[in-house]
């Protein structure tokens, strides 16, 4: 069910220990493990106002597993742009970046977006984003024929977003995209 960040987040914290029971695993990781990840894992592990239950999800959220994954791929079904709907093959991308979530948001489905690697690279590097209707935004500084080498129509739509999701692209379009 949909629930407002702020309710999300007191029911995170209720349930302490009981969250890893409510909140299942199921995918495996993606592979990445860089070292943004590892420093965002210290950063989370150094916090006190969180439960440790709540740490440990939060970090295999980052990690690529885990609830955020599951939950975007419960709206998404494929990567919009490749059509790739293998998910051993995609990423679950956040399109509020992690950083910038609230607890909620880092877990919450419509905050993503299920993309293939090279796809993910371009969105998470604001060199593309989409408008509310599904068309394709490409950054001015992107570099030449990048687009045209991993074969993106930059003129193409990939359709409607649910209104949930629209929030987090204006974010991704006003704080990440470069125009």
């Amino acid at each position: 069910a949909n629930l407002p960040p702020e309710m999300a987040d007191v029911l995170i914290n209720l349930l302490g220990n009981q969250v890893s029971a409510v909140m299942t695993t199921g995918f495996e990781e993606d592979g990445r493990g860089d070292a943004e990840d590892d420093r965002h894992e210290s950063e989370l592990r150094n916090r006190n106002d969180i439960s440790e239950t709540e740490k440990s999800q939060l970090i295999r959220a980052r990690r690529g597993q885990g609830v955020f994954r599951k939950n975007v791929s419960q709206i998404e079904m494929k990567c919009r742009i490749t059509g790739l709907s293998s998910l051993k093959h995609l990423r679950a991308s956040h399109i509020k970046p992690w950083r910038f979530s609230s607890s909620y948001e880092k877990l919450d489905g419509n905050n993503g977006l299920i993309l293939s690697p090279h796809v993910d690279h371009l969105f998470d590097g604001g060199h593309i984003s989409f408008t509310a209707d599904g068309s394709l935004l490409v950054s001015l500084g992107i570099a030449n024929g990048v687009m045209t080498a991993w074969n993106i129509d930059p003129t193409m739509n990939v359709g409607d977003f649910l209104p949930e999701q629209e929030i987090y692209l204006q974010f991704h379009r006003d704080n990440v995209f470069k125009q």
